[in-house]
């Protein structure tokens, strides 16, 4: 099972979305300050998270929220 995770900063309210195989490792990772472009926004929370069969899908799914303004709008105002 893959995913594609939201994580959210403590520290400023700015999200970070990501895939992983490995969900509750990758958030660890996260808050150990392992992640150079969120490292100095910790701590983070999870907010979300969709699972996928296959890692193509969850990285195209990514992909689309990181680029596709209107996806990443209609997901943030389900979830937020």
């Amino acid at each position: 099972m893959f995913f594609v995770y939201i994580v959210k900063s403590q520290k400023d309210g700015t999200t970070y979305i990501g895939s992983t195989e490995f969900l509750k490792r990758r958030v660890k990772e996260h808050n150990q300050g392992k992640t150079k472009s969120i490292r100095h926004k910790l701590p983070v929370d999870l907010v979300y998270h969709e699972a996928y069969l296959t890692k193509t899908l969850a990285r195209k799914r990514e992909i689309e929220l990181k680029k596709n303004s209107s996806a990443k709008e209609k997901l943030f105002n389900r979830i937020f």
